[in-house]
């Protein structure tokens, strides 16, 4: 029995304890490996010699290590997202004051529908049907002001 014609069952349990790693991990690495051995495994079921197949592997790990793996990663960790949620989706956005918002009561409709209690940090009252844009969200309410806040919040 030569060992070289079941080499194949070797690089598939290759493939998948090192896919396992992979899934556990998360960082490409053990991708990068999986993929070389399937080379490896291709060399053996068109008949390689087993040297040949493990350099094969190697070099297959070893390029997609250096030339893949790195663009992957960065495009996995983009510093932020451009889209925002929640209370960031909020801050800027106008608004039309339902009923007169002051320091201590009020009502404003967002433009994207939703209706929320107010208030303002002005000493004056904001009528009804003014537009108004949110400046701050704390808890259940929004702080307005006539005009969108000057500094847009990062993420």
């Amino acid at each position: 029995m030569d060992i070289a014609e079941y080499a194949w069952i070797g690089w598939l349990a290759v493939i998948a304890i090192v896919l396992v790693i992979e899934m556990l991990s998360g960082e490409f690495t053990f991708l990068m490996i999986s993929i070389g051995a399937a080379a490896g495994l291709i060399a053996s079921l068109v008949g390689a010699e087993i040297w040949l197949q493990i350099i094969i592997a190697a070099v297959a790990a070893v390029a997609l290590l250096l030339f893949l793996r790195p663009p992957l990663l960065r495009r996995l960790r983009k510093p932020h997202d451009p889209m925002k949620f929640n209370v960031d989706a909020l801050l800027g956005m106008p608004g039309t004051v339902q009923q007169p918002v002051t320091p201590i009561a009020g009502v404003v409709k967002l433009a994207d529908g939703q209706t929320w209690s107010a208030r303002t940090a002005m000493a004056s009252e904001i009528p009804a049907g003014a537009v108004v844009y949110v400046q701050s969200v704390k808890g259940a309410l929004v702080y307005v002001g006539d005009r969108p806040p000057a500094i847009a919040p990062t993420a």
